[in-house]
Formats: C-alpha cells, sequence, structure tokens
C-alpha cells in the first residue's frame, strides 16, 4: 500500500519499528502531491528539500537510539497563516507575499519537536475569511470528492490536502468554523480544540485584539480520530509566548455516558440528510450504554451575534483597511455583508458584549456537567456549491445562517 495513504498512528509505527524510513514516507507523499496537488491547488508553498532533509534527520536519529517524538517520519502541512520561518506568512494576501517569517510560531515548531516533517504549506481565503477557499494571491482550492462543492474554509487548502492524501495530518485554525467546516465539506475529521489548549502566536502580526485572542484556535484536521489525538497531542505542547496557553490533563476526568441530541438549535432548518446522520450517531451511542435525551439548549443565535460582535470589532481596527488595500473582491464582499449584521460597537456595547460572554459561557458549562456530549450539526446544509456566498448578498445570508453552529460555540469558553 502507499504509505501516503496510510493514517498518521500507522506511518509513525512503521516508521518507528523501521518496516519503512521516514524518507521513504516523504518521497511516498511528495510524489503524491506532485501527481494530485496541480489539479487541487490545497498545497501552494513547497519544501521538497527541507522535508527531505528533516526526513533524514529524523533517520539518523532512530540509527543512533534516539526518540525523535510520536510523529517522527509523519509528513504533515500547517497553514499559510501561521509563521513557519523562512516562509511568507501570506494569509492568502498579497500585500503579505513578502512577510517571511525569522521563527517558527508554537504550532509549527510543536510539529517539529513531534518528528513530524513539514511537507507544504495549504491554502486559505483571503484574510482567513470564508468558508470557501479562493484568494488573488494563491488561487483557488478544489475539493477533493466533489470538485463543484466547497473544500470548506478557511482551512479548505488543509482539508483537501488530508482528504486527497497529501499527509495524514494538517494544521488548520479556526474563528468560525474554519477547521470543522472544511472537514465537514470533505469528508474527514477536524477538531477545534478550547480555548488555550494549543499555544499559538505568530511574530510576523503581534498580539492580536481580544476578539482573536478569546475565539481564534490552531488545531488537527485527518482522516481518522485516532490521528486527531495524536494531531492535539503534538501540539498542545506547552510554549511561553502564548498567554492564553492551558496544559492538556493527562487523562479526562470521569463523565457520564449521557449525550444530547439537538437537530435543530434555535430554529436552524437542518437538511435531512444531517438529521438522519446525526440520528444515526444518537442510535449508534445508545447501543453502547449512553443515554439519548433532547434537554433544553443554552442559546445559540444570541451566541452567534455575540461573536460577531467581538470578532468584527478588529476589522474596525486597521482590518477594514487592509481589506482595502489587498482589494480581494471575495473578502470585500463578505466583510461588506458580515459588517451588516453586527453594528459598529460603542464602548458600552463592547462592555456588554464581554459581560454578555461570561453568562453564556456559564450557561453551557453548567449543561456539560449534565450533558457532555452535544450531537448537532457542524452546519444546517450539505456543502455548497464551490464560491455561493459571493454570488449574491441573499446566497451570503443562506449560508452564514447554516454556519450558526459553527459561530455561536466561539463566543464562549466551554470544552471543545
Amino acid at each position: 500500500m502507499d504509505p501516503a495513504t496510510r493514517t498518521a498512528a500507522t506511518l509513525a509505527a512503521l516508521v518507528r519499528s523501521r518496516q519503512i524510513s521516514a524518507e521513504e514516507a516523504t518521497r511516498a507523499t511528495l510524489a503524491r502531491i506532485d501527481r494530485l496537488n496541480p489539479g487541487l491547488n490545497a498545497i501552494v508553498q513547497r519544501m521538497d528539500d527541507q522535508a527531505l532533509a528533516a526526513a533524514r534527520a529524523i533517520d539518523a536519529r532512530f540509527a543512533r537510539g534516539e526518540d525523535p517524538g510520536p510523529l517522527a517520519g509523519v509528513p504533515v502541512t500547517v497553514k499559510v497563516n501561521i509563521d513557519q520561518a523562512g516562509f511568507a506568512t501570506t494569509n492568502g494576501l498579497r500585500i503579505q507575499a513578502d512577510l517571511i517569517a525569522a521563527e517558527d510560531s508554537p504550532p509549527v515548531a510543536n510539529l517539529r519537536r513531534a518528528g513530524a516533517i513539514i511537507v507544504g504549506r495549504t491554502n486559505t481565503p483571503a484574510f482567513s475569511l470564508r468558508w470557501f477557499t479562493r484568494n488573488a494571491l494563491h488561487g483557488a482550492t478544489k475539493n477533493p470528492a466533489f470538485p463543484a462543492l466547497t473544500p470548506g474554509g478557511s482551512s479548505g487548502g488543509a482539508a483537501a490536502a488530508v482528504a486527497a492524501g497529501l499527509g495524514p495530518l494538517a494544521h488548520g485554525t479556526d474563528i468560525a468554523g474554519s477547521i470543522r467546516y472544511p472537514a465537514h465539506a470533505c469528508g474527514i475529521h477536524g477538531l477545534r480544540p478550547g480555548l488555550g489548549r494549543v499555544p499559538a502566536f505568530n511574530a510576523t502580526a503581534g498580539d492580536r485584539l481580544i476578539g482573536g485572542q478569546l475565539m481564534a484556535v490552531s488545531g488537527p484536521l485527518a482522516r481518522s480520530a485516532a490521528d486527531l489525538r495524536l494531531g492535539l497531542l503534538a501540539l498542545s505542547h506547552p510554549d511561553p509566548r502564548d498567554p492564553w496557553h492551558s496544559p492538556v490533563t493527562p487523562a479526562p476526568a470521569p463523565y457520564p455516558r449521557r449525550a444530547a441530541l439537538a437537530l435543530a438549535p434555535d430554529g436552524l432548518q437542518t437538511d435531512p440528510a444531517i438529521r438522519q446522520a446525526l440520528t444515526e450517531a444518537a442510535k449508534f451511542l445508545q447501543a453502547q450504554g449512553w443515554e439519548i435525551g433532547t434537554p433544553p439548549l443554552p442559546p445559540f443565535r444570541e451566541a452567534m451575534e455575540l461573536h460577531l460582535t467581538l470578532w468584527l470589532c478588529e476589522f474596525g481596527l486597521g482590518g477594514a483597511q487592509a481589506i482595502a488595500r489587498e482589494a480581494d473582491p471575495d473578502a470585500s464582499f463578505i466583510h461588506a455583508e458580515l459588517t451588516k449584521l453586527a453594528p459598529a460597537p460603542t464602548l458600552e456595547s463592547f462592555m456588554r458584549a464581554l459581560q454578555s460572554r461570561a453568562r453564556l459561557a456559564r450557561l453551557w458549562r453548567l449543561f456539560f456537567a449534565d450533558w457532555p456530549v452535544l450531537l448537532t450539526p457542524v452546519s444546517g446544509q450539505l456543502p455548497f456549491p464551490d464560491h455561493h456566498d459571493t454570488s449574491s448578498p441573499e446566497a451570503f445570508a443562506q449560508v452564514i445562517e447554516a454556519q450558526m453552529p459553527q459561530i455561536a460555540p466561539r463566543s464562549r469558553a466551554c470544552p471543545a
């Protein structure tokens, strides 16, 4: 079997047992990138020489009897919106095409520390602002299985790369569904960790404003849930550059085997196929001895409005000018539509938003104390036709309404 199609856990075991070398695994992945990436445009910054050199270094460490880490020899990708020394942190922007990072961000440093081999950097929409992936600098990314549908965004390049076997594990970022929706669209797994679980900081950009600090995170995408665990553990290594970082506990505390089923939170119009999939998941858990219930939920729609208020404040302090300078048609359209949903805040409204966030966080923590698992849609709709969101204001309204389950949870601090 092509090593490039193995899971990260399997490939790591093969390399560790010396059944395959890290260099062989990397060459197989690079060959698959050569074959498939031109039609996908998932990876937009390649680093073949650096990847092969890193793989040979892993093999040399094994030969010396050393342990290079849990992901030793596993090819991975990282997103172009985080710093990697020697590469431009473009975030899909022409105005950042020459923004070369001098040092690795914590996610990149942690992947290297775990022994992973970074084979490329993946595409994102301009400003990482959409659930679709296209920009004027790198172009558009295609969904590997369904080219007419969105690969998701903003980690659309990461999801497409994993789904196509261009590395079994990918780094993504998420502030309003940017890991979860691409995983949904490409048929893979994605994990958006809670605040502070994965340390992050881009020296090229400096500290974010409070909305980004509270709601933007890095996390893994993979083809198996077991690989998500491996990726999360690797990415979660402490880094003092992130003041929000919170160490991973060695093992979760015991929790009741109870799952809440919410097919249509706050009146969401959920596609019948998604309802069926969630219902089948609930039946599977029930067959394993879980209690399934439909308790009332804390507010989703109010949380979504709060999220947009805190998030869009960033664009009021320099972000709008950057969007104008970049002049990316997609980003300009999306920003204009988003601002219709969240009026410019006053100092009082901003403070009230932070106050409401604490109340919502408390409600959700109380909910999860009783119901530790919530089964609910990632999106109310099946993956949209590619670039549907920018076809009209009505289409954008349809998209953002469907994405309410992705947006709402990020306005509060709760387990993820």
